[in-house]
């Protein structure tokens, strides 16, 4: 099949070299605003290249890889899908709820899959902690705790169309309850602090946030969030239950040391979520390969990313106005 792939920044990247390395995937077109950039990559690895995006729809494609900047994503996705083809998109798929909610009626519509690229669903870790609360093993659930730490932050030019630390940073973390749980998150209170740099305060964002969640069966979850873990990428989730407790993150590279003597786990610590994930993200693209092939349907949904964006606004909300807040409030 041939796919094509819009945006070569990072993960444009890297989303690049990995489709070029699945067995399903013929040829790649790459396609770039920057053309020059998108050229390039294509000449590096052998891949073709198309300068706008008319040819690249153009150009005999089975499904389209969107990784462009967020602010384009909603344009590209309904683009791709009125070419009628299928689309992985990275999150979010449009930059506020009433346009999410637009999109994926259009999405509906034109009958075309989407995935999200909510790339911790394809982590081996994060399968098996699913995998243990269906089986049963851990009892019946009542405690969750996520946390999320990128080692440094983001420029300031990022925050403003970032959409703030829960939609941009938290969300990963809302849509991995849901995922490994089953469960809905029905209310949300959360807070948030600044204790770095002046320019969160000046985007009227937080550097560091805490969520506390609650699922449709009483379980309750804690999520943690930071842009300022100096020791390294640290994600991790621990589900515990009646029957025991299993968890996700505690890798030989994990950004832990112990005060009861030991070292840290490893010595060179996660330096940022390609190094966490890559094996995830390969398996997710070859997901979306199969979605293309019509062998599997999308195993993450326009309306996951939308469950995930709608628990993010109602953590934003509590965080604003300091009070705990439904889930069903925030998407009114």
């Amino acid at each position: 099949m041939r796919i094509g792939l819009i945006g070569t920044g990072r993960i444009g990247t890297f989303h690049a070299e990995t489709l070029i390395g699945l067995p399903a995937v013929t040829r790649v077109v790459l396609h770039d605003a920057l053309a020059r950039q998108a050229h390039e990559l294509a000449v590096k690895l052998g891949a073709d290249h198309a300068p706008g995006l008319d040819r690249l729809l153009d150009s005999g494609l089975d499904g389209v890889v969107i990784a462009a900047p967020t602010a384009a994503h909603a344009d590209l996705v309904r683009a791709a899908a009125g070419a009628g083809l299928p689309v992985f998109c990275e999150k979010p798929i449009a930059g506020t709820l009433g346009e999410t909610r637009t999109l994926l009626g259009e999405l509906d519509r034109a009958g075309v899959p989407l995935q999200v690229g909510f790339q911790r669903r394809f982590d081996a870790g994060y399968t098996a902690l699913r995998d243990a609360v269906a089986s049963g093993e851990l009892g019946w659930i009542h405690t969750i705790r996520a946390c999320t730490a990128d080692p440094a932050p983001p420029p300031a030019g990022y925050l403003p169309a970032s959409g703030g630390i829960f939609r941009d940073c938290a969300v990963h973390d809302f849509d991995s309850v849901r995922w490994v749980t089953g469960r809905e998150i029905v209310e949300v209170s959360a807070t948030g602090s600044n204790r770095g740099e002046a320019y969160f305060t000046e985007a009227g964002d937080v550097d560091t946030a805490a969520t506390v969640l609650t699922l449709d069966d009483g379980t309750l979850v804690t999520c943690t969030a930071t842009r300022y873990n100096g020791a390294g990428y640290d994600v991790r989730m621990e589900v515990a239950g009646s029957g025991g407790t299993l968890a996700t993150g505690l890798d030989p590279r994990a950004p832990l040391r112990f005060t009861e003597g030991g070292p840290r786990l490893g010595p060179v610590a996660h330096d940022g979520f390609l190094s966490r994930f890559r094996d995830a993200y390969v398996a997710e693209l070859t997901a979306f390969t199969e979605v293309v092939a019509g062998h599997r349907p999308s195993p993450c949904t326009g309306d996951d990313a939308l469950a995930a964006l709608l628990v993010a606004e109602a953590a934003d909300l509590s965080c604003r106005t300091g009070r705990p807040v439904r889930v069903e409030e925030a998407g009114r």
